[in-house]
């Protein structure tokens, strides 16, 4: 099983979740959109910097080849995760007066 066929299930989950609540709060398109890109960006930079570091490795033969740096991109599969599910859900939990 490849890290991608692995991912795939949380980021449709996120997805859904995400689409559910897309109109909760003003804006959720652009928050979603910022949290997401910064979070990719971040797991772009640190990621390439643990992998070099050999602080984390990855089997070739369970990721797809395509990389940027030495990170494979599947690994962005997390953040991407996170970055739509967080904003997703965050509004839900009410406001305290």
């Amino acid at each position: 099983m490849t890290y991608l066929l692995i991912s795939l299930p949380f980021v449709l989950a996120a997805a859904a979740v995400w689409w559910t609540r897309r109109h909760s709060v003003p804006g959720q398109t652009t928050v979603t959109a910022v949290v997401v890109t910064t979070l990719v960006a971040l797991t772009i930079v640190f990621d390439n910097l643990m992998i070099r570091a050999g602080l984390v490795g990855y089997d070739p033969a369970h990721h797809t080849g395509l990389a940027i740096g030495v990170m494979p991109v599947e690994d962005l599969a997390y953040a991407v995760v996170a970055g739509i599910a967080v904003p997703a859900i965050w509004p839900g939990r009410g406001s305290r007066r």
